[in-house]
């Protein structure tokens, strides 16, 4: 799946969950991109945004963020 599908559909995603604010949207955007991406899936957006993240909402990419400190724990 190419980069610009899946920040579409993290954007799609953080859109959901906006209204829930910026500490329990991510955390709750976190939880479905673990629930429901594939981990190549996962993955592609690891490298994407490794590669500045372009067109990523502040959002999702704080949900990336703790994936990506999770990870690393």
């Amino acid at each position: 799946m190419s980069p610009d599908r899946l920040v579409t559909m993290a954007n799609q995603i953080g859109r959901f969950f906006a209204h829930r604010g910026e500490e329990r949207g991510s955390a709750d955007i976190a939880d479905h991109i673990v629930k429901f991406w594939d981990p190549r899936m996962r993955a592609a957006m690891r490298a994407h945004l490794d590669a500045g993240g372009a067109g990523l909402d502040p959002l999702p990419r704080k949900a990336f963020e703790i994936l990506a400190a999770q990870q690393n724990s």
